[in-house]
């Protein structure tokens, strides 16, 4: 799956809403709410977990990702040790991390284009990407509303 950043991944927008995702993935395999009233959406066959944003409208504003079909500029990221990830995200322009560690596990967090490789071991387990915030302070929704 095509990881489009700042815009989503694969088919999928930031601010679709539920409806939007379901035409386009069909049913999740779970949703429930979150402890902010957010809704979320799992599908297992592509490890992923979308978060819709309850203060949006319930927009598609942040995903989380596992799958080793996960791709940015036609790097594999999911398997891949940190290193060389970061080194190929590099000859793209893309070389500003704030790291952060939990027990084995350390987050690279991307500010520019709103990314998190996670990796435990030194290997990429996890990509997290969630909608830009644009200059006025509000997201910078890419899929078009419906009028």
């Amino acid at each position: 799956m095509k990881i489009n950043l700042k815009s989503g991944i694969d088919k999928l927008l930031f601010g679709m809403k539920q409806n939007d995702v379901i035409a386009a993935l069909g049913k999740p395999d779970k949703n429930y709410k979150d402890e902010d009233e957010n809704v979320i959406f799992v599908y297992n066959a592509q490890k992923m977990r979308l978060t819709f944003y309850q203060e949006e409208d319930f927009k598609l504003g942040y995903v989380v990702a596992s799958g080793v079909d996960l791709e940015v500029f036609g790097f594999n990221l999911i398997g891949r040790k940190i290193a060389d990830v970061k080194k190929d995200l590099a000859t793209k322009g893309i070389t500003k991390y704030n790291q952060e560690t939990f027990d084995t596990f350390e987050n690279y967090f991307n500010e520019d284009n709103w990314f998190i490789l996670q990796t435990e071991f030194n290997e990429v387990v996890k990509f997290e990407i969630g909608a830009i915030i644009n200059d006025k302070d509000e997201f910078d929704w890419k899929f078009p509303a419906k009028k």
